[in-house]
């Protein structure tokens, strides 16, 4: 006698881990989201990544972050399969930090963070860097258009 499955197929896309547990009780399943929720926050917490995601996420995000909710898996995308992730992370870096060590850095959290929390082996992150923030940046946009040029007249 075999007991009945459940119908309903999952709300979000899910990958079941191939491990169906140590004691053989049961599945464990993952929601992609999770994963790609995992590597937002771990390649947050890299030193030289000022954000994730491209122009318009951006723009998204702080409308987002304004009424209190922030989006840990912006500028991330995952592809999970049953065994494996492959992550593909679009990010901002902050002047003056060597771009490639920046995008190692956050390779390598992503990898660790997704084997070691999920289990899956992680074939590979893809970092692309879509803009560079600099300090002085946030001090002009503050600043009001009559203060950013200079009087050409005494």
């Amino acid at each position: 006698m075999t007991k009945p499955q459940a119908l309903a197929a999952p709300a979000a896309p899910a990958t079941q881990l191939k491990n169906a547990g140590k004691d053989g009780r049961g599945a464990t399943t993952v929601a992609d989201g999770v994963v790609a929720k995992i590597a937002g926050i771990a390649i947050q917490e890299i030193d030289g990544v000022y954000a994730l995601g491209g122009g318009a996420a951006r723009a998204i995000g702080s409308l987002r972050e304004r009424v209190g909710q922030k989006d840990l898996t912006q500028g991330v995308n995952v592809e999970v399969g049953q065994t494996q992730v492959a992550v593909d992370v679009t990010l901002v870096v902050e002047y003056p930090h060597a771009l490639q060590k920046v995008a190692d850095d956050a390779r390598d959290a992503v990898y660790t963070a997704i084997e070691d929390l999920v289990g899956m082996e992680v074939t590979e992150v893809n970092v692309t860097i879509t803009d560079i923030h600099v300090p002085s940046d946030d001090d002009d946009d503050q600043a009001g258009p009559a203060d950013r040029r200079e009087s050409r007249v005494a």
